[in-house]
């Protein structure tokens, strides 16, 4: 099974970044108030990026990784990949 990091931009313009092995199914979960908890004053969220990994240590890893990251720096990586 695969495992998925993802980021998407919130109502009031943040980024987020989780991990899951179904992004439409957390997608709409979040948007649904049955995701994070810290998401529910910015719902809606809108899908912007994924990474793809073989296991959910790898992911949640860089899930790590990512939310250390500035801003400016989320977005200069969904730019490259877009």
């Amino acid at each position: 099974m695969n495992w998925y990091l993802y980021i998407v931009k919130c109502r009031d313009s943040s980024l987020y970044t989780g991990i899951t092995t179904n992004i439409e199914r957390r997608i709409q979960e979040h948007n649904t108030k049955m995701g994070a908890k810290s998401l529910l004053g910015k719902l809606p969220v809108v899908f912007l990026y994924k990474e793809i990994f073989s296991n959910q240590k790898d992911a949640a890893r860089r899930e790590r990784e990512i939310k250390g990251w500035t801003r400016k720096k989320k977005l200069g990586l969904i730019s490259y990949a877009t």
